[in-house]
């Protein structure tokens, strides 16, 4: 219970009020072993699973069968939220325990019972997915240029809007790189270049554009 209060999916849900809930619906907790199975991708999503203890890690199998990690969850995280409804509610990647672990599964019907129950809960969730569905449009658009200056040249306009000035940046660096899809020390060349060409200037975490014309023509290349 303590677990689950600390998930953002029970924001603003007191403990009394999550227990008085979950008498009402049922769920399961479940115990795996270091290198289990979680979930494979392709599996259909059935119920909504957050980790309580341990840790697991999110991988793809390339052509050759080697397994590339995404990430790395933790709790009090849920998985693969994005996946619970929709058509194709299928997992995108294997779900494998780095160690021992323990993970809430809440079934999809208690999901809706709880929505229908708890208008907090409710929010939570659908702020989630917004929040996960706005990730992921900015990385398509991200992906969209050809080059890292033209990323990193989008993102910084978008931030400034029409005025410049000195922009503070909301994400760290290895945040950016992972959204634009690039590496971390190729990111910092990039940006050190701009800043040594003098089209901005960037002290950490603060950045000032210098050369507006010449930012926007990072986006041409």
């Amino acid at each position: 219970m303590e677990a689950l209060t600390k998930c953002p999916l029970f924001k603003g849900i007191e403990y009394q009020e999550l227990s008085q809930l979950l008498e009402k619906i049922p769920y399961q907790i479940k115990k795996y072993e270091k290198n289990h199975m979680i979930a494979q991708s392709g599996e259909e999503c059935r119920s909504l699973m957050i980790m309580l203890k341990g840790s697991v890690k999110g991988e793809m199998i390339d052509f050759s069968g080697k397994a590339i990690k995404i990430e790395d969850i933790e709790p009090p995280k849920p998985l693969a939220i994005a996946f619970l409804f929709g058509e194709n509610n299928t997992c995108p990647v294997n779900i494998v325990a780095n160690n021992s672990a323990e993970i809430f599964h809440l079934p999809k019907k208690s999901v809706i019972s709880l929505m229908q129950l708890s208008s907090a809960f409710l929010n939570n969730f659908m702020n989630m997915i917004s929040s996960k569905t706005q990730f992921l449009s900015d990385k398509i658009r991200f992906l969209s240029f050809q080059t890292i200056r033209g990323k990193i040249a989008h993102y910084l306009l978008q931030l400034a809007g029409p005025v410049d000035g000195e922009i503070l940046l909301k994400k760290s660096q290895e945040e950016l790189a992972n959204m634009f899809g690039v590496t971390r020390p190729s990111l910092g060349r990039a940006l050190r270049d701009l800043h040594n060409e003098g089209v901005i200037e960037a002290r950490g975490k603060s950045v000032k554009i210098l050369d507006r014309e010449s930012l926007i023509m990072q986006l041409k290349k």
